[in-house]
């Protein structure tokens, strides 16, 4: 069996051509951002997710909304302040980004909340689940309100009046407030007539409201109790307004690590300012009078158009803590449970079973339980000398760093490579590198400049025949509960080609040298961009010879100008190209003359779409990677990835199948990317439905 592939090229990335990257064959970044969390909200709107999933879809595109708020709108107003005008690949300069972004994202705002008013608060009241308003408390429900206020609130509230001695508070990032105006005077004299109400994040934010009917559950946000009781906090005053907001503030950690000394240190005290950096959103309550509004935008030194008035809660993303408060199964999907490998549980040594074939995972569908039993295994095995493994996103009480610490407690080289600047983890990580060192393990944080997310585990073992290394290489984070709702790919092999060349890959991580030659695997920052563009030119090729060519890629984003200048050339030169894109895709398919045989699908369901799969060529020919890199410049220029080819043709055949043939299939969750940046969801018409999750997730049933 012969592959067609070109030989690996050396040197940076190759430059696109100005024509080809001209800014009208590009499509915003952010704004392809911001149209994938319109696509993710759809889901509140679909009738076949269940009532509490599509409350869930709501709170992710909340969720999502304010890190987009913190990393992304933050830089872009950094780069307005410092009088930057630079154009993106799509021409737009930073401060006519920032306007569309501000106009798409209000947009989106409206539809979250008509979708909570005008369609969730009626079903889910429909089914027994209510949000009560103070205006719809029985005499019962007030008395019990008021006695949780004095009893468990009123402690922990710390009510601050505004006067010179007493300034506007720095309120914490996304936490929120009230705005209290009042009119009398105070034990002191004082007549100030503002004051500030923290809601405090030591208590839930939603409670249950007990003595209701078997079958109906009453709930109330603790903003709301906190606003219906707040004349108590102000004796003798009286009330006059009170308004909810929270401010966003910048998140992006700024670390100049070359000047670090220990990067660990250095980040910690990062985490602290992320709290408290610059305003970048004001989020206030819809009935806020204009003259409070301009007062809290004066306050955080906002402009109008960072103003964001909500018609609900001002914290809606806080209104989930609702899924895990209702015993509800018939308003959720179906429990699933991914299947294990066939003979898996048959063979009790994982290490006999490896040395005679390769497993290939594909979670959730697979469990991810093989790749901790194996590494269990390892690190109870008399024979395993060490252990290596990288670590970017784990979940607190992490079973995989429990197991590495268990291994250095046996007396394993353990050596755990923690990658501290994975975003929003970062606090956990710094956590249990803590607790590896205490177990013995070495730590390493990676490489300077570079974060390590490359998804990684190296067992090496003496057995007769000498040292035999097995491996496991993945698309997705060692995180149990993600690899029940991410989709990705992960290979347990003990192909010694492969296990030399991810030993090498460790060794650069954690010592010095120049790059060392892999055989197999494409690692960036060295190899990996080169070589997708030389596969993607070489199908180019093959196709302006009248050869058969194809392309096919998953991946999570597409926004690196020199892959989509490759593809746009593969294109033109009759190359048939299928992208399964679930987020940012700044490639404009199907434009004349440029990129006509480009299609650009999205896939938005249950699970979230997170594996990176390439298939360069078709059948036997084809060649097969699957990565922990998306296809952007970060991932090529400024991270430690990883792609490894899979050879074994049965392996690349299943590959290809669940991942791209099949997916290209869906009608049912697919949305098709057009020429003008925006997404139509596709629909069976004539034909019969088909979900591709829903079809992996029967495999194992029937």
């Amino acid at each position: 069996m012969t592959h067609q592939h070109p030989p690996r090229t050396t040197g940076p990335l190759p430059t696109a051509s100005q024509e080809i990257l001209d800014p009208r064959h590009a499509i915003n970044r952010e704004l392809s951002s911001l149209a994938f969390q319109r696509r993710v909200l759809s889901m509140a709107l679909d009738p076949a997710v269940p009532l509490l999933e599509r409350l869930r879809f709501v709170t992710i595109t909340c969720a999502n909304l304010d890190e987009f708020f913190e990393i992304r709108v933050s830089r872009l107003q950094r780069q307005v302040e410092l009088g930057l005008t630079a154009s993106g690949t799509d021409g737009l300069p930073p401060n006519e980004t920032l306007n569309r972004i501000h106009e798409e994202a209000r947009a989106i705002v409206a539809e979250q909340y008509r979708i909570w008013s005008e369609v969730l608060l009626p079903e889910l009241a429909a089914a027994g689940i209510r949000l009560l308003q103070s205006e719809e408390w029985t005499d019962d429900q007030k008395c019990w309100v008021e006695t949780y206020f004095r009893r468990e609130v009123v402690p922990v509230l710390t009510p601050i009046g505004l006067d010179p001695a007493h300034p506007f508070p720095h309120v914490q990032n996304k936490n929120q407030n009230l705005l209290v105006s009042l009119t009398g005077q105070d034990a002191f004299g004082r007549q100030s007539g503002i004051a500030i109400v923290q809601v405090p994040r030591s208590l839930p934010r939603v409670l249950a409201i007990p003595g209701t009917k078997p079958g109906v559950h009453a709930f109330v946000l603790l903003s709301t109790v906190i606003q219906a009781c707040v004349g108590e906090l102000f004796p003798g005053m009286a009330v006059t307004n009170v308004v909810s907001f929270r401010v966003t503030r910048d998140a992006d950690l700024w670390l100049a690590e070359e000047d670090a000394d220990d990067l660990l240190e250095a980040l910690q005290g990062e985490l602290h300012r992320r709290r408290y950096g610059d305003a970048v959103r004001l989020e206030v309550a819809g009935h806020c009078p204009d003259a409070m509004a301009e007062f809290l935008l004066g306050e955080f030194e906002l402009d109008p158009i960072d103003l964001y008035r909500v018609e609900g809660p001002v914290n809606l993303h806080r209104v989930g803590a609702i899924l895990d408060m209702c015993d509800r199964p018939e308003l959720r999907y179906p429990p699933y449970t991914p299947r294990l490998p066939r003979g898996w549980q048959d063979e009790d040594d994982r290490f006999e079973w490896l040395r005679r074939a390769d497993l290939l995972l594909h979670h959730p569908y697979e469990a991810a339980a093989p790749v901790l039993e194996f590494l269990r295994q390892a690190a109870d095995d008399p024979d395993v000398l060490a252990i290596k493994q990288t670590l970017y996103r784990t979940g607190p009480r992490s079973p995989y760093v429990e197991a590495l610490a268990q291994a250095a407690r046996n007396g394993k080289d353990v050596t755990a490579v923690v990658e501290l600047r994975a975003r929003f983890d970062e606090a956990a990580n710094i956590d249990l590198a803590a607790q590896l060192q205490k177990a013995g393990a070495n730590v390493v944080y990676g490489v300077v400049g570079y974060k390590t997310h490359a998804k990684m585990l190296l067992v090496v073992r003496r057995e007769g025949d000498g040292i035999r290394r097995y491996v496991h290489l993945g698309t997705g984070n060692y995180h149990p509960q993600t690899a029940r709702t991410y989709t990705d790919l992960g290979l347990l092999t003990s192909d010694p080609v492969i296990g030399e060349d991810v030993h090498k890959v460790f060794l650069q991580l954690t010592g010095l040298g120049t790059p060392r030659k892999l055989e197999r695997l494409l690692e960036s920052p060295f190899t990996l961009g080169r070589e997708v563009i030389a596969r993607i030119d070489a199908q180019a090729a093959r196709a302006r010879e009248g050869l058969p060519a194809r392309i096919q890629a998953k991946m999570n984003a597409l926004s690196e100008p020199n892959v989509i200048a490759a593809l746009y050339r593969a294109s033109q030169a009759g190359v048939p190209i299928d992208l399964l894109v679930r987020g940012i895709c700044c490639l404009r398919p199907g434009m004349p003359g440029v990129s006509e045989t480009i299609r650009v699908r999205s896939i938005v369901g249950r699970f979230l779409e997170h594996s990176r799969v390439w298939c360069f060529g078709e059948g036997d020919d084809a060649e097969v990677w699957f990565a922990s890199a998306d296809w952007m410049s970060r991932s090529f220029s400024r991270r430690v990835e990883v792609a490894t080819p899979v050879r074994n043709a049965d392996l690349r055949a299943r590959i290809v199948e669940e991942c791209l043939a099949q997916p290209l299939r869906d009608n049912v969750q697919a949305w098709l990317l057009a020429v003008d940046g925006t997404y139509t969801r596709a629909t069976p018409g004539d034909e019969i439905a088909f979900g591709v999750q829903d079809w992996l997730a029967g495999r194992g049933e029937s």
